[in-house]
C-alpha cells in the first residue's frame, strides 16, 4: 500500500531570505516551492474558507526586466524560481553597495538588479543555480502549451507587457491581459481562476498590479511576485482601520502584484512527499 503523498506546509518568516530557506529545506530534492500558477491552482480546487483564501503568499515567481542580444527590451515571467531563487542571491541584494551604480543592489522601486550575466543567461533560460529551463515566445504561451513542466519562463516585448493593466481591473478585462495570462499559468487556468474570484469576491474587478511604466530604462532588474487575499466579510472590517479601504472585504484585495518592494517579509508553500504512516499529522488524540 501506497502510504506517501505529497503535503503542503506554509512556511512564514519575517526575512524573506530565511522563508525562502525554510522552504526549500522543507521541499528537498523531491518536492518544490509552490510558483504563481500552483497557488492559483490551489485555490481553485479550495473552499473561500481556506487560509489559501484568506491571507498573502510569496510566488516563486519572478517577472524580470531584461534585454536579448540583438538589444531588444522584453519582460520574462519565470515560475519555479529565477534569479532569486536562493537565499544567498538575497541576501546579496541585501548587502549591496546602495549607490546607484550598484550592479547587484536596489532600484529605485525596491526591485533587485540583476547582472549582465545573469540577463544574458536568463534569456537563453539558464538560471544562477545552474538550472536550464524552457522559454515560451508569449504567442505560444497565449495559444497553449502542452504538459507544462513545473519551471519555465513566458518572454514577451517590454513595450506589451507595459501595455498591460495595473490597478483594479474588471474581469472581463483580465481575460485577454498578456500580463495576468504569463502570471497565471495559461489562458485556460486565466480564465478558470477569474471566474472563481469573481464568485467570492462579489464585485466586476480584482487587483493586478505592475510598475512597468514607472521603472528606470535601460536597468535590468526582477521583482518576486505575490498572490494576496483579505478575510472575507464582516469579520476583514475588524482589522481595518477607518479610511483604509483596501482592508475591507475580499472584493477591494490587492490580487496579484508584480510591483511589491523586495524588502519584505515571506510566506511561502512549499510541498513535498511525506509519508503518512510515520508521521503524527493524521493521528488521533482524544478529546
Amino acid at each position: 500500500m501506497q502510504h506517501t503523498r505529497m503535503e503542503a506546509a506554509i512556511i512564514y518568516e519575517s526575512h524573506l531570505p530565511d522563508a525562502l530557506r525554510r522552504a526549500l529545506v522543507y521541499a528537498g530534492s523531491d518536492g518544490f516551492v509552490a510558483s504563481l500558477p500552483q497557488l492559483l491552482h490551489a485555490r481553485l480546487g479550495a473552499s473561500f474558507d481556506n487560509i489559501i483564501w484568506n491571507t498573502w503568499f510569496t510566488a516563486n515567481s519572478e517577472e524580470c526586466v531584461a534585454r536579448t542580444p540583438q538589444g531588444n527590451w522584453v519582460l520574462v515571467v519565470v515560475h519555479g524560481g529565477g534569479i532569486f531563487a536562493t537565499p544567498e542571491r538575497i541576501r546579496t541584494l541585501y548587502h549591496a553597495s546602495v549607490d546607484r551604480n550598484s550592479e547587484l543592489g536596489f532600484t529605485g522601486l525596491f526591485a533587485g538588479r540583476i547582472s549582465d550575466k545573469e540577463n544574458s543567461d536568463l534569456v537563453d533560460g539558464r538560471l544562477p543555480d545552474g538550472r536550464q529551463i524552457p522559454i515560451y515566445a508569449f504567442g505560444d504561451f497565449e495559444r497553449g502549451i502542452a504538459d507544462l513542466p513545473r519551471e519555465y519562463a513566458v518572454v514577451m516585448d517590454l513595450g506589451m507587457a507595459k501595455k498591460a493593466r495595473t490597478g483594479y481591473s474588471a474581469f472581463d478585462d483580465l481575460r485577454d491581459d498578456p500580463l495576468m495570462i504569463a502570471r497565471a499559468g495559461g489562458t485556460e487556468q486565466t480564465a478558470a481562476y477569474l471566474d472563481r474570484a469573481r464568485t467570492r469576491n462579489a464585485s466586476d474587478t480584482m487587483g493586478s498590479w505592475h510598475s512597468l511604466n514607472e521603472i528606470e530604462p535601460e536597468q535590468t532588474q526582477s521583482c518576486i511576485c505575490t498572490m494576496y487575499g483579505s478575510p472575507g466579510g464582516e469579520r476583514a472590517r475588524i482589522y481595518a482601520p477607518e479610511g483604509i479601504d483596501h482592508l475591507r472585504g475580499v472584493h477591494t484585495d490587492f490580487g496579484i502584484r508584480g510591483d511589491t518592494g523586495m524588502i519584505n517579509m515571506g510566506r511561502y508553500v512549499a510541498v513535498a512527499p511525506r509519508n503518512a504512516v510515520t508521521g503524527v499529522r493524521d493521528l488521533s488524540f482524544g478529546a
